[in-house]
């Protein structure tokens, strides 16, 4: 009598670098389940990776350093977590290793992964379109396929033969084409007749600590104009909600008492709007996909600015103007980022008609929705059960 034999399971290790990276992460891993059940997950996620059943070997912070510089000096650390993760995915024979953004670390670990003969692939370009474009010669030895959010990504990857799959966004499948202001404000308390500004000032500490000191001097002069503006802060993270609350414990309480921090959602706080202010990164993108006009701002250590300045190739920093190529949202940079350009670059926002501009997000988000997280999945499964192996 024959046996059957079950399935060994699909051994996929993954590291993501921050809550973004989980997000990603999270829809991928819940589209692998889908299709193949027989399948099991290690190495280092979020909230919503572990909720998919996989096993986190470090926090997902671990990865988190900010700068050209100011990494340096966690160095030894980072290459201490890279040697164990090395290890232990090569002590668990996984099948498969995906590194999602954190390229200056997750590159290196699948490139030593690919050398030793396991699948490696790349979830989320670098922006290697815009500056150390040397960089692809290093990507192509680390990462068998590279999947892109953007669709002017892929197309760099196949001008230089890599292959690549154009994903789209999870948050552009997540997120309605046709947003509820009003059921967004019913959950925060808002009327609806208020005018209504999100700040969202980063998801790492290092950000939060930069960037909502300068946001929250901006509130003065916005009360100004309108004393009866209500301003809500969503906090990414338990830790971020408690480094804000204590921020806005040493503001003038005229400034505290103007803000409400909250755990809803980041995009419930953003269709909430009239108007966002946010620190650049993955929430540009959030803002559009919840189609508010926005303004992006952005500092960072100078000596890390002056090296950036003389190597980025682009002349924009925030995903929403990356994706349309063009300047449909005001970014300021470095010493742009006072109080003073703040209120001149958000006060039209709040007051003015911004149907065109929400109109042209519609437009974008419809072009983002791909169902990314099933594209993803089908090209890791791809990779691996084709391979001649």
């Amino acid at each position: 009598m024959t046996q059957t034999v079950a399935p060994a399971p699909l051994k996929v290790f993954v590291v993501a670098g921050e809550l973004s990276g989980d997000i990603l992460g999270g829809g991928l891993l819940h589209a692998l389940k889908v299709r193949h059940p027989q399948i099991a997950f290690k190495g280092i996620g979020g909230p919503r990776m572990i909720a998919e059943g996989m096993e986190s070997l470090f926090p997902l912070e671990t990865l988190s350093v900010m700068g050209l510089v100011e990494v340096v000096r966690h160095l030894p650390r980072l290459f201490s977590v890279r040697r164990q993760l090395r290890e232990a995915a090569l002590a668990w024979g996984a099948d498969i290793m995906i590194g999602i953004d954190a390229p200056d670390f997750t590159l290196g670990l699948e490139r030593q992964l690919r050398e030793r003969g396991m699948h490696t692939l790349h979830y989320v370009s670098p922006s290697v379109w815009a500056w150390r474009q040397g960089r692809i010669k290093g990507i192509k030895a680390s990462a068998e396929h590279m999947l892109t959010l953007l669709p002017f990504e892929a197309d760099f990857y196949r001008q230089h033969r890599m292959p690549v799959t154009f994903v789209g966004h999870p948050l552009a499948d997540t997120l309605p084409v046709e947003d509820d202001q009003a059921a967004a404000r019913r959950i925060l308390a808002l009327t609806g007749e208020a005018t209504v500004l999100a700040i969202l000032p980063g998801s790492r500490r290092s950000e939060v600590a930069s960037m909502l000191p300068v946001f929250l001097d901006t509130v003065p002069l916005l009360l100004a104009d309108q004393p009866q503006l209500s301003i809500v802060i969503p906090a990414a993270t338990p830790a971020r909600y408690d480094e804000i609350r204590a921020l806005l414990a040493q503001a003038d309480p005229a400034v505290a008492a103007a803000i409400a921090v909250t755990t809803e959602p980041a995009a419930t706080v953003m269709t909430a709007a009239n108007a966002v202010l946010l620190t650049s990164g993955t929430a540009a993108l959030e803002a559009m996909l919840c189609h508010r006009p926005m303004v992006v701002a952005y500092r960072m250590p100078w000596l890390t600015h002056a090296i950036a300045k003389r190597m980025v190739k682009t002349r924009w920093i925030s995903l929403p103007n990356l994706i349309a190529q063009d300047d449909m949202i005001p970014e300021l940079i470095q010493d742009e980022v006072t109080p003073e350009r703040l209120h001149d670059t958000l006060r039209p926002l709040l007051h003015q008609d911004n149907a065109a501009i929400m109109t042209r997000f519609r437009q974008l988000h419809a072009q983002l929705a791909c169902h990314a997280s099933e594209r993803a999945a089908d090209a890791v499964l791809s990779l691996v059960q084709n391979s001649p192996d």
